[in-house]
């Protein structure tokens, strides 16, 4: 059977840490005078032409150079320049550590290269009016950009909301439907019978569709949708087996939970969802199969304090190069080829609320046989995970 565990994020490679290192380097004195070194080249080229005139014109007049002039020159033109040098940086000193400072921060932002300040030179002065320039032009984009997300975030609630109107409509109609219904002959009630299940799956299939969409609109707003609690497992997943127990009666799937109760820190309505999408996933690729099906859902201690939950199904499985980009979203696969209603994005955001929960993930499936998700709660994770 093949086995994906949802990788953990990075941390900082070695690599960038040299990197960062390096950049702390940046505009020392030693960088300031090899900024300046062909300036000093320069002018000691010019001195040395200086002193081989002088030195051509006293032996024109038969006259030897007196070389202790010569050496006084060089040390008084040497403690000029260098003079200068100090002078020089010492007036834009302050200048060049606000940049090192920026260079060294972990994630220098627009802000922060903007609060370079006390250019003194023209060039410095310029690219600072430069900086000021494209940041204020970032922030008017940027501030349009937000605008339009919180207002299309807006309409997408709003709308999932409404949708759900109709939605309840059409169901409560047809159980008034199915409570009036008039005798007829055994054929009429089985085409009856036929259709209102048929228009109950497309109801869940909308229902399902629109809660999916609500909580990815929801899901960047992870932060103030979250509330971490102390929540018991075994509860929680017989609410959301009854929820869908008229998908499990109409496919033949019995669902079955194994283990003790045992209560975990995570956000139930999150849990919720994610395991909905799990039992959903099971359901979809499940029912083609002829014959009864389980599916377990198995709660077992880890030796590091924490807990596991299973969720294993007895569908399609699925091919083992699939595995490592189920998560991936809008991937949906060889599997994607035989079922039109999968929609690739399930995993994906079971995956992105786990990480944001500090919950692990795995998943492993054998093709024709079947497939189980794995959710790993670590108490000590949870904080570190959440907000992410």
């Amino acid at each position: 059977m093949a086995r994906y565990h949802v990788p953990p994020r990075q941390a900082a490679s070695p690599h960038n840490q040299q990197v960062e290192s390096s950049t702390r380097r940046i505009y020392r004195i030693r960088s300031f005078v090899l900024d300046r070194l062909p300036y000093i080249i320069a002018f000691y080229i010019a001195l040395i032409f200086a002193i081989l005139v002088i030195s051509l014109e006293l032996h024109r007049d038969s006259s030897m150079p007196n070389f202790s002039n010569l050496l006084y020159i060089i040390v008084l033109a040497t403690a000029v320049i260098f003079g200068w040098l100090a002078w020089d940086y010492a007036r834009q000193r302050s200048y060049y550590r606000q940049v090192a400072d920026m260079l060294a921060a972990d994630k220098p932002t627009s802000l922060s290269m903007v609060s370079v300040r006390d250019g003194v030179t023209r060039e410095q002065l310029a690219m600072q009016h430069l900086l000021e320039q494209q940041h204020k032009a970032f922030a008017d984009e940027l501030a349009d950009y937000r605008r339009q997300r919180e207002q299309h975030l807006h309409f997408t609630n709003q709308w999932v909301h409404h949708m759900k109107t109709p939605v309840s409509v059409i169901d409560l109609l047809l159980q008034q439907e199915q409570a009036s219904q008039r005798q007829g002959t055994d054929e009429e009630e089985a085409e009856d019978l036929a259709f209102r299940s048929s228009v109950r799956e497309e109801l869940e299939r909308i229902s399902r569709g629109l809660e999916m969409m609500l909580h990815t609109a929801r899901l960047d707003h992870f932060n103030m949708d979250v509330r971490i609690e102390r929540v018991s497992l075994l509860p929680l997943i017989r609410d959301m087996i009854n929820s869908h127990k008229k998908a499990c009666i109409r496919t033949s799937i019995f669902p079955r939970v194994d283990g003790s109760d045992t209560v975990v820190e995570t956000d139930a309505k999150w849990l919720t969802f994610i395991l909905g999408q799990f039992m959903t996933n099971a359901i979809k690729y499940s029912k083609n199969k002829p014959g009864s099906k389980t599916l377990l859902f198995k709660v077992t201690p880890e030796s590091n304090g924490g807990c596991s939950l299973s969720v294993t199904d007895q569908g399609i499985g699925i091919a083992e190069h699939d595995l490592p980009r189920v998560f991936d979203p809008f991937f949906t696969g060889e599997n994607g080829r035989l079922i039109e209603e999968s929609t690739g994005m399930g995993l994906y955001l079971a995956r992105e609320v786990c990480r944001r929960l500090g919950h692990d993930l795995a998943i492993e499936s054998e093709l024709g046989v079947g497939t189980t998700i794995t959710i790993y709660f670590h108490n000590s994770a949870i904080h570190q995970g959440l907000f992410l």
